[in-house]
């Protein structure tokens, strides 16, 4: 199956895989938040937790404090992030209850 282009700019998988719920050979369309992360957990059901982190600003003590945001996301099979890879992450469609996100690409393994 030929991979197609998501409308972003980033490395296509070279590696086919027959899943769905895959942007580049599913019928997933991306849209909304992208970002960052690093992979926390990976589920055996093609799903991850992944993690990043962001600076919140305390008026009251004029400092910042460091907060954490975990998500659970959708792992495709061609792209397969391991544990402590660092990924792009994009918002979807609901996929289920607690899934919304989609890894597209990792950066560095």
């Amino acid at each position: 199956m030929k991979a197609k282009q998501i409308g972003i700019n980033v490395e296509i998988p070279k590696q086919d895989c027959n899943d769905i719920n895959c942007p580049f050979h599913g019928n997933l369309r991306v849209r909304g938040r992208m970002f960052l992360a690093d992979v926390t957990k990976v589920y055996a059901g093609k799903s991850s937790t992944v993690e990043f982190v962001y600076y919140y600003y305390l008026p009251k003590y004029e400092r910042y404090e460091k907060r954490r945001t975990r998500l659970k996301v959708h792992n495709p099979g061609c792209i397969n992030a391991k544990l402590h890879d660092k990924v792009r992450v994009i918002e979807s469609r609901p996929i289920s209850k607690t899934k919304s996100f989609v890894i597209v690409e990792v950066i560095k393994k």
